[in-house]
Order: structure tokens, then C-alpha cells, then sequence
């Protein structure tokens, strides 16, 4: 049995659209997440919509239809358990890189397709790997010891309350005082 162009095509774009979620999904996300619940869905939504978009790309669809289709992902997304942005976020990268690998056609150049891949793997890498630990962390801590928020007891402050978290606090501002109960809520911002 001779296989088709367009079989062998569907072969290698897939192969490629593989390699490429397999590196953002396997080595720049499971390695930064304890949280391996959504790999599957990742894996899975990334080949769904390859798939889809790449056997439906050829056939002429009418604007209706292209609307209902995007209705039928807005009501998934609204009826499933809410799911931090960071994950979403990862879930349209896959979905965008099996829309990409789909549908480039042939007026689309490998040179690019690739370009295109990689540009989306690295910037994924720089922004999980280097600006994403190199920003700080806000957290609000209530605090009692309503003598060290003068100005002059700054440094005793910071200290005590990096004693207290054993976090690396590099900055701290204040939100709320309540005199009466002698508490103050602190925003500290500190580095994992």
C-alpha cells in the first residue's frame, strides 16, 4: 500500500506539532509544576485541535459554523472547574501551536514554520525560567507588633517578619491599620 502525499504530510506536520508541545509541555512546564493534572490535557488539546484544524483547514466552512465552533470551547471553558491563568495560558500555547502546525499550508515555508515553533518555545522558556523567578511575590500578612511601623523601626520590622515567614522579603508597604485592635496588614513582596 503506497501512502498519499497528503497522508504523508499529515504524518510529518503531526510528528513536528508533537515534538514541539512534547518540549513546552514535558520540559518547560512539568518542570516548573509539581502539578502533572494537566499534562493529559495539554497532550490532548494540542492533537485534538491539530487534528482539527489541519483535516477541516482544506474544506470551505461557512462563518456560522466557525462561530459555533468557538461557542462550543466558550461553554467547555465555562462549565469546567475554574483553572489558574498560568494553566490557561499554557493551554491556548498549545492549542495556538496545533492551530499554527495545522493550517501553514504550503504557502507557508518550513524556514518559517520552524522559526515560528521555536520562537514560541523560547519565549516560553525565558518568560517561565528567568523573568518569571526573578519577579517578586506579593503576599498580605497581618501583623500586631503595632510599634515597629514607625519610620524609625523599618529595619526592625523587615527583620522580624523575615524571622517570622522565613521568606526572602525584599519589600514591604502597608494597607490597612486598625488602632483599635493594634494590627496592621502588610503587603510584603519577597523572592521564592
Amino acid at each position: 500500500m503506497e501512502l498519499s502525499t497528503e497522508l504523508l504530510n499529515l504524518i510529518a506536520r503531526f510528528g513536528f506539532n508533537l515534538s514541539i508541545a512534547f518540549i513546552i509541555i514535558k520540559i518547560i512546564y512539568q518542570r516548573n509544576h509539581t502539578n502533572n493534572d494537566f499534562v493529559f490535557t495539554y497532550f490532548m488539546f494540542n492533537s485534538l485541535i491539530f487534528f482539527f484544524a489541519f483535516l477541516l483547514g482544506n474544506i470551505t466552512i461557512n462563518i456560522g459554523f466557525a462561530f459555533g465552533l468557538f461557542a462550543v470551547f466558550a461553554i467547555l471553558r465555562y462549565r469546567t472547574d475554574p483553572i489558574p491563568i498560568k494553566e490557561m495560558t499554557y493551554l491556548f500555547i498549545v492549542i495556538t501551536i496545533g492551530v499554527i502546525n495545522a493550517l501553514s499550508g504550503t504557502d507557508v515555508s518550513y524556514a518559517a514554520l520552524l522559526f515560528t515553533n521555536l520562537a514560541l518555545v523560547g519565549l516560553t522558556y525565558f518568560l517561565e525560567t528567568y523573568w518569571q523567578k526573578h519577579l517578586l511575590i506579593p503576599i498580605n500578612i497581618d501583623y500586631e507588633k503595632i510599634e515597629n511601623i514607625k519610620p524609625e523601626n523599618h529595619d526592625v520590622l523587615l527583620t522580624d517578619l523575615k524571622e517570622r515567614t522565613g521568606l526572602n522579603i525584599q519589600s514591604f508597604e502597608f494597607r490597612r491599620m486598625n488602632f483599635l485592635r493594634d494590627t496592621v496588614r502588610i503587603k510584603v513582596y519577597y523572592k521564592e
